[in-house]
């Protein structure tokens, strides 16, 4: 990244709507957005209580907000089966794909310096 004069910087991120860093990364920033991304990485569809299994210390409640933030920012994709009882299965978009190496790599660097981030 090349170093800008402060004015700049201020300019180029200070207004959210204006700002696609803060804009994007805040789509998916959430406590447990990585991680529902992650569970629906593994997976071609899963079911609302198989994500809530993979997450065990995850709310419905949240994980409701959550899908719905998500399928609202078009990283996943929602299908309801006309079935008795309703039957709804969660996949990634084309979208929500092309995110996951990214935070592939953001989960890889993690792993690696848990320890030494841990320990201060």
């Amino acid at each position: 990244m090349n170093a800008l004069p402060l004015k700049e910087n201020l300019k180029k991120y200070t207004g959210m709507a204006s700002c696609p860093v803060r804009n994007v990364i805040s789509r998916f920033s959430g406590k447990w957005t990585m991680l529902v991304l992650c569970v629906l990485a593994e997976n071609e569809a899963t079911r609302f209580n198989e994500i809530g299994r993979a997450i065990p210390d995850i709310s419905p409640k949240v994980l409701t907000e959550t899908l719905k933030s998500l399928e609202a920012d078009g990283l996943i994709s929602r299908k309801l089966y006309a079935e008795i009882p309703p039957k709804v299965e969660y996949s990634l978009t084309e979208l929500g794909k092309s995110l996951m190496p990214l935070l592939g790599s953001l989960i890889e660097w993690a792993l690696d310096n848990f320890n030494a981030i841990a320990k201060r």
